[in-house]
Order: C-alpha cells, then structure tokens, then sequence
C-alpha cells in the first residue's frame, strides 16, 4: 500500500518559516521523482516545487523562488520543503506527490500518488 504523510504546518507570521516533511512508503522511492503542490479554498491545485531522483535536477514555480528550497532523503523516503520568507499568499493545504518520471515536472498528470495534505497558514 503506497502511503505519502506531510507533517509540518501551522499557523506562522508573514516573514516566518516552516518546514514541511512527507514520509513514503510502498514505493520506490528511489525511482521517484517527488513534487509538492498547493491548493487554497477556491482555488485550483498548483505546483509549487519539484526534485528529480538523486536530486540532480530542482524545479520551481516564480512566486516562491528564492523562498523555498525542496529537498530529498533517500535514505529515509523522505522529502522535504523548507518555507521562508512566508506571505499571506502562501496560505493553502500542502500535498506531497510522487511520479515515475526521472525529471522534475509541474503537471498533476504525471504524478501518480498523493499525500492528504498539511495546511500552512500565514496570517499576523
């Protein structure tokens, strides 16, 4: 049974940070590419930032370059997003998600498995 857990949200000042982690299991997490997506009420679900395996290749959506930084342990199936910086408009629920792919991608599609989510708000 595949299983992605994101762990780490809560409620931070603008200019705070936090860091959000996601656990895997049943998957070749190896293999994987991984991806951190973001959906905020009434809005639909964006990429935010992505790892290639072995971390040779990072992608990144403009409004959080500079800000976030994603990373992997393939020692603990783990991944990891560090949040700085945060705004008002970083609010929203944080999905963890893996795909077979080698690159780093942005689209949804080619991620096959997904995380319940971890809600990150930023408000003073």
């Amino acid at each position: 049974q595949v299983r992605l857990v994101e762990s780490g949200g809560g409620l931070v000042q603008p200019g705070g940070s936090l860091k959000l982690s996601c656990a895997s299991s049943g998957i070749n997490f190896r293999r994987s590419m991984m991806g951190w997506f973001r959906q905020a009420p009434g809005e639909e679900r964006e990429f935010v930032a992505a790892v290639s395996l072995s971390s040779y290749r990072t992608l990144y959506t403009d409004s959080v370059k500079g800000r976030f930084t994603i990373s992997r342990d393939d020692g603990k199936d783990m991944i990891f997003l560090q949040m700085d910086s945060l705004k008002p408009e970083d609010t929203a629920a944080y999905y963890c998600a893996a795909g077979s792919g080698s690159w780093p991608s942005r689209r949804p599609i080619d991620y096959n498995y997904w995380g319940q989510g971890t809600q990150v708000s930023v408000s003073s």
